[in-house]
Parts: structure tokens; C-alpha cells; sequence
């Protein structure tokens, strides 16, 4: 058989070098589907364990009369799952070079997500080998498989480079082109399922790594405005400072006073479930550069604060992957937007400010504000929408980062039920969380003398004082779940499906897959 009659799976990938300044950054990597195999260039190809080789692979080796399993042999190639080798492509192929990557043993039960991670490591090593990652070839059958490695390298070919004016340090891929040994089935399954979270996941790490001249809080309406404008499902709500002044947000108000920068709240609702369901709530804390306000931060770490938006950014984005997916359910999602600046207009340590819901909260420290907005938020999206599930996502304290480190966010809930379903979510998305204790002496350690409650527990582990505040502002009945992702939310290493430091856009798929598995039909 001729190799352009098999219909085998590989990539192929364009760079783009364009660079914008200010500008919205590169759209996501577009991908495509196709049938052919390439006849020129270089190409990744995957390699099984003890020399075994897909459809492609053999012929390959055929074509050049066994040169490829020599090279495979005289380099000790052992395909061990995602390890890599580069080679002269064998005569005959009409190759430059193969990168070859270990696919492991044939029929091993390897999860989705470590499949996602091997897609998006030859994607970051290709482009690292090539400059200009070429045809990639997979070579494995299975369509649900494929598709996944697919969606891996479309995450892990994520760079955030648009500032760069030196395009020889611009690695961003334009496009993608697949080619499976069933097109029909695995782009469906990758459209329907896979790509639109991947978008969703690509648009929440590019508003997430913008800096704060770019991205503050009416900017963040306007940069999702734009990715929601063609989901017929979506309507947005905007409140600005006077809509706040009218309802009594005294508490997100107060944060954003000091910045000239006005403060707002966007809430996205996406109602695609059965009509008079209740929804889902996700409210995430937006505040989209954090100084500490006159509790001014340490000032050599101040830089990375313009990640303090995160969970704002993920509740969006995971609202983005859901719509993108015409998920047959019911959510809101809510951000609570404010820049906190230390000026001559910033509330101070001491004020008394009145929250949405009527309480009163002590301003202790003006750096605990992540809080203060949220209260508002939560307070607005509980009474308003009635929830089945209420979900904050938050970076909200640096206790939260010391007990869990990057490998999970620290999950706080009133509901013992809700733990171990998140807990499995985790696992399988890849996003996992741990459980951190929330009780009565955490709730009762943020009482105030001044005013109901204060806004800093002294007394109180700081992530769970941090927990209980924004408990406070959730009635008892309303199921809940809190996600600092104060660890998680920014990483300055590179992971298989993030090249770029910066934003990880932890949260959507957690939420995406925790959704998916509890609340759709």
C-alpha cells in the first residue's frame, strides 16, 4: 500500500508571529481535521515499547527497509510513556528528522489526563526541537484517545508572548491539523466536548496574564463580552459603583473606592437546562491588581498581583467551556470586580462598612479584600438565583498557598457531602483539591466588637477565618463549597499543558468536569 492512501493520525502546525501590543492577544490554536500523511519535513511520531510501531510507524520502516527499527534500536529508544528521541529520518521516507515519543506499552490503561499531558509535552519539545513543531504523529487508533491528545497539545502550545518585539522568541502556533484514522469520529467528540473547553481554558490564562493597565475591572466585562457574543444562551447583567451604591454593596464598593479604576460586578447567566431549574452559582473573586491598599503588601512581591482576578477568570471561563459544549444545564456566574488601591480615597484599617446583606464588617485589614467583594457577591447571587450548588473560587489567602502548595487548592465547605464528589472531580480533571477543616470557632473568631463581624480573624487559622467570612454571606441551607486557589492559580514553571509562566486557569475544568458528571441530563 502507498503511504498517501492510509488515513493515519498526526498534527501539523503553523507558527504565527504577529505581535499586538495592547491589543487582544493571539486567538486560541485553531485546530483542523484531515486525512494524509506528510511527504516532506520533519515529524513526531509515537513509539511503543519494545520496538512496536502503529500502522504509520511500520510503514514507514517498510519504505526505508527496517532503518527505522535499526535507529530505534542502536539508540536505545525503550518507548517508555513520554519520553522522547530524536532521529535522522530514515532514507526512502522523504524526512528530514523524527522526533520519537514513547506511547508506552501497547493497551496500557493510562487515564485521559496523562494522555492530555503526553500531547502537550511533544508539542513544547517539538516546537523546542523545530522551532516550528511539524507533522505529529500519534499513530494510536483509539479516537477518544487521539482526541484527547489533541486537546493536550492545543493547552500545551499555549504561550503567552504577545508583549515580545523580538519574533525570534515568539513560539505561538496558529493552527493545528489532525489527521486520525477516523476523522469523522474523533472531530466530533473533540468539537463537542474538548475544544471548547480548551478555548475557554486558553481566553481565562490570556486575561489572567495581562497586566493591570490592560485588564482591570471595566476592561474584564468588556474582554468576555466579546468571547460571549455568539452564545444566543448568555445574558449579562453589569452593576456599576452607583448600581452598587443603589443595592447596598457597601462591601465591594468600599474595596474599589481608592482606584480610579470604578469597581463592577458582572454576572453571566447561562440558562440551557430545564426551564425553572435552578442553577448552578459560581462567584469568583475579581480583583484585578491588589496593592493591599493602606495595608500596602511587601512591595518586591506586589508585582504578581495582577493574578488576583483568577478566580473571577475561571468562573468565566468554565461558564465559556459549558456554553461552548451546549451543556443542558443551568449556571450563573459572578464576578466581583475591583481594583484595590492605596489613595487618598481608599478606605482605611478601622472603617465600618455595610454589606449588601445588612451586615456590618470592621475594616482590620484593607489587604483581606477579596473577602469584602465576594461577600456582596455571594450575598446577591444566594438570594437572587436560589442555588443548587454555590461555588466560590477565589485567591484569597496565602494560608491556603503554605498548606497545599501547587499541587492542590484547599476546598473549605459547611456540607460534608459535597467533599469526596469534588475530591474524585479533582483526580479525573487533573485539578485536585484537599479539605481543610471549617467550623463554628472559625466563625466565631471573626466577630467584631465595632460591627457584626470583622474582615481579618486574628485569632483564626487564615484560611479558614477566610472561609468562614465568606460563609457568613451564604445561608446555612444553600450547599457550598469554597476553593482557595491562592497555589494553584499561577505558576511560573512550565507544566505539559502550560508553556507559558503565568496563569493556570485552575478551576475550569475542575468545574467543567464536576458539572458534567452531577448536574447534566
Amino acid at each position: 500500500m502507498k503511504i498517501w492512501l492510509l488515513s493515519i493520525f498526526y498534527i501539523t502546525i503553523s507558527a504565527h508571529c504577529k505581535v499586538a501590543i495592547g491589543a487582544n492577544s493571539n486567538d486560541p490554536t485553531h485546530i483542523n481535521f484531515s486525512q494524509g500523511l506528510p511527504n516532506s519535513g520533519n515529524l513526531v511520531l509515537g513509539v511503543y515499547t519494545n520496538n512496536q510501531l502503529g500502522d504509520f510507524g511500520e510503514q514507514i520502516d517498510k519504505i526505508s527497509q527496517g532503518d527505522l527499527k535499526h535507529a530505534i534500536t542502536i539508540t536505545e529508544f525503550d518507548g517508555k510513556f513520554n519520553s522522547t528521541q530524536l532521529i535522522t529520518a530514515p532514507r526512502n521516507s522523504g524526512l528530514a528528522q523524527i522526533l520519537m515519543v514513547g506511547l508506552g506499552d501497547k493497551g496500557s490503561d493510562h487515564s485521559l489526563t496523562k494522555w492530555e499531558e503526553l500531547g502537550g509535552k511533544t508539542i513544547q519539545k517539538a516546537i523546542k526541537s523545530f522551532d516550528q513543531a511539524p507533522a505529529l504523529v500519534f499513530d494510536v487508533k483509539n479516537s477518544q484517545i487521539n482526541a484527547h491528545m489533541v486537546y493536550g497539545a492545543q493547552l500545551g502550545a499555549y504561550y503567552f508572548d504577545k508583549y515580545y518585539t523580538d519574533e525570534k522568541r515568539v513560539k505561538y502556533q496558529q493552527q493545528i491539523t489532525a489527521v486520525s484514522h477516523d476523522v469523522s469520529t474523533t472531530e466530533k467528540y473533540f468539537r463537542q466536548e474538548l475544544e471548547p473547553v480548551a478555548e475557554a481554558i486558553w481566553h481565562t490564562r490570556d486575561i489572567s496574564n495581562e497586566p493591570a493597565n490592560v485588564i482591570y475591572p471595566a476592561s474584564f466585562v468588556d474582554r468576555w463580552k466579546h468571547h460571549f457574543r455568539s452564545f444566543k444562551q448568555i445574558k449579562i447583567k453589569v452593576f456599576d459603583e452607583q448600581d452598587m451604591l443603589d443595592q447596598n454593596m457597601g462591601a465591594i464598593y468600599g474595596v474599589g473606592q481608592g482606584s480610579q479604576r470604578p469597581p463592577r460586578m458582572m454576572v453571566v447567566e447561562y440558562m440551557n437546562g430545564e426551564k425553572g431549574d435552578q442553577p448552578i452559582l459560581l462567584v469568583g473573586k475579581g480583583i484585578t491588581f491588589d496593592t493591599g491598599g493602606i495595608s500596602l503588601k511587601n512591595p518586591d512581591k506586589m508585582w504578581n498581583m495582577k493574578f488576583d482576578m483568577s478566580g473571577a477568570a475561571s468562573v468565566m471561563g468554565t461558564v465559556y467551556a459549558l456554553a461552548g459544549r451546549s451543556a443542558k444545564v443551568n449556571v450563573v456566574a459572578i464576578a466581583a470586580l475591583a481594583e484595590n488601591m492605596a489613595s487618598a480615597h481608599a478606605q482605611r484599617p478601622g472603617d465600618v462598612v455595610t454589606s449588601m446583606s445588612g451586615k456590618t464588617i470592621e475594616i482590620r485589614s484593607t489587604d483581606a479584600e477579596g473577602r469584602l467583594v465576594l461577600a456582596d457577591g455571594n450575598y446577591y447571587g444566594d438570594t437572587t438565583y436560589n442555588p443548587l450548588l454555590m461555588v466560590n473560587v477565589a485567591t484569597l489567602t496565602g494560608s491556603a498557598s503554605r498548606a497545599t502548595g501547587k499541587d492542590y487548592a484547599a476546598m473549605f465547605t459547611r456540607h460534608d457531602e459535597l467533599v469526596q464528589p469534588f475530591i474524585e472531580a479533582g483526580k479525573e480533571t487533573g485539578e485536585q483539591v484537599w479539605h481543610l477543616p471549617l467550623n463554628k470557632n472559625h466563625f466565631k473568631a471573626i466577630e467584631a466588637k465595632t460591627a457584626d463581624v470583622m474582615n481579618s480573624g486574628p485569632d483564626a487559622p487564615g484560611a479558614s477565618a477566610g472561609a468562614a467570612f465568606l460563609g457568613t454571606f451564604v445561608r446555612e441551607t444553600t450547599p457550598w463549597v469554597h476553593l482557595d486557589i491562592a497555589g494553584v492559580a499561577w505558576n511560573d514553571k512550565p507544566t505539559p499543558t502550560k508553556a507559558s509562566p503565568g496563569s493556570t486557569s485552575f478551576g475550569v475544568r475542575l468545574l467543567n468536569g464536576y458539572i458534567k458528571t452531577h448536574f447534566e441530563n
